[in-house]
């Protein structure tokens, strides 16, 4: 049986890039936007990492919609995640990519393990009595994508990698002030029941009626608050991302956090509309991302959440990667240069198909 060659396997990850490219346009726009600023030696990591988080999503939401085996799906995703790290990756386009980024940059297994956990509990149907709670549901499923990105930039100091995954966790805590209706509307319900409680609605009752109230818009404004507070910690820990990386992440938290700003300007009414932020506005807040972010010294002492604790420490045991990258993966920088011309070269296309129609 012949062998692939190089040169073979270097086009084969490149068309697995560019599936993968393909996925990342159709699903978050603002994640989208944020990663053109990427600097291009990040840009097929952060893809290859984003498609497979949103495949595993889908294929957890799609089994619960048809009414299968959800708990049947996350094993095989279980499973998948084996074969990755046995560097045996099996035949999807997403699952081989992140076979060369868990490969290059030694991915510590228990945040990939996090995020299905993540979607275990929605298997589960858990309720979420407390911020806390939903602190620690945000942790798995946004906070350990937050550390992965952070990881896979160089940044491995406990106090960046903890901010990172608080930036993670606030932008799941506007997903869910966002999307209240329409997970309302599926049976589902992050927001915390005592809060509901405080302000005079019986969340099972609210669940089987969802409506728009006085008592609602207060228990999601409290929700934006602690994301604002989230975002606000976060900026210590964009100020110590390398230098090419930090207007990204600083577009997305912009973009993020502008959609609570967006919530609240449509008058905090998240189960009859869904706030969107207008392209010209994230416009200026891609060219605000540029600008230098100031450290501050007092943002950097304030003590990590809680919940995110677990993910720091498992980063802290798999310990910094060598600083040089293993001989799996883009690693030789010609090939990595041909994923980047090639990314950009797609992206042309796209444009001129779009032109032509």
């Amino acid at each position: 049986m012949l062998m692939p060659t190089t040169e073979t396997l270097a086009l084969r990850r490149e068309q697995d890039l560019l599936a993968c490219v393909d996925l990342m346009r159709g699903g978050s726009k603002s994640f989208f936007a944020a990663s053109r600023l990427l600097p291009q030696r990040m840009r097929a990591a952060s893809i290859a990492l984003y498609a497979f988080c949103r495949v595993a999503d889908d294929l957890v939401d799609q089994a619960q919609e048809r009414g299968e085996d959800v708990h049947a799906s996350l094993q095989q995703l279980r499973d998948r995640l084996d074969d990755v790290y046995r560097d045996q990756p099996q035949s999807f386009v997403e699952d081989r990519a992140l076979a060369v980024v868990v490969h290059q940059y030694e991915l510590p297994r228990g945040l990939l393990d996090a995020l299905l956990e993540g979607f275990a509990w929605d298997a589960q149907a858990r309720t979420y009595e407390t911020l806390e709670d939903v602190h620690a549901y945000g942790a798995r499923v946004a906070g350990s994508v937050g550390a992965m990105m952070c990881w896979i930039m160089g940044a491995r100091s406990a106090s960046t990698l903890a901010r990172a995954c608080e930036l993670g966790v606030a932008m799941q805590l506007t997903n869910i002030a966002r999307d209240v209706g329409e997970d309302a509307r599926n049976g589902r319900l992050y927001l915390p029941r005592q809060w509901m409680r405080q302000a005079g609605l019986e969340p099972q009752d609210w669940l089987a009626q969802p409506s728009a109230s006085p008592a609602l818009q207060q228990v999601v404004e409290r929700l934006l608050q602690e994301a604002d507070r989230l975002y606000r910690l976060s900026t210590a820990g964009v100020a110590n991302l390398p230098r090419d990386c930090r207007a990204a992440i600083l577009a997305a938290r912009l973009i993020y956090a502008e959609i609570g700003h967006q919530l609240r300007r449509d008058g905090l009414n998240p189960v009859d509309h869904r706030a969107v932020v207008p392209t010209s506005r994230k416009m200026v807040l891609l060219g605000r991302a540029w600008l230098p972010v100031t450290p501050s010294a007092a943002l950097a002492l304030e003590p990590p959440l809680a919940a995110i604790a677990y993910l720091v420490e498992i980063c802290v045991r798999a310990g910094a990667a060598p600083a040089a990258q293993r001989s799996k993966g883009w690693v030789r920088r010609p090939v990595g240069e041909r994923v980047g011309w090639m990314i950009e070269l797609f992206e042309r296309q796209q444009v001129l198909r779009r032109t032509a129609r």
